[in-house]
């Protein structure tokens, strides 16, 4: 008797899950990965431990508004460097609380 392998389908939730970790590591996600439940699981384990692609080097909305209350606060200005840049922002935010 032979023994045959059947490969399990995927779920939605695990297609939909590994479409997001695909755009955020900004990558793509192998159509021989998308037919095999086990496989999909692997890639998906693999590209959840992987740090986010950011190409953004700007701060985030959070950032500018916490940014700016602290300003009206303290009576002075954010300088504009610190808008295009998030590192900067942090670091005049951890200067000014």
């Amino acid at each position: 008797m032979e023994s045959t392998t059947f490969a399990l389908p995927v779920t939605p939730r695990q297609i939909a899950y590994a479409r997001s970790l695909a755009l955020r590591n900004q990558t793509l996600l192998p159509w021989e990965v998308q037919q095999d439940r086990r496989a999909l699981s692997t890639w998906i384990e693999a590209q959840a431990q992987m740090k986010p692609v950011t190409g953004d080097a700007r701060p985030s909305s959070k950032q500018v508004a916490f940014a700016e209350r602290l300003a009206r606060i303290k009576r002075r200005a954010v300088p504009d460097e610190c808008f295009r840049d998030k590192g900067l922002m942090s670091r005049w935010i951890d200067n000014n609380r």
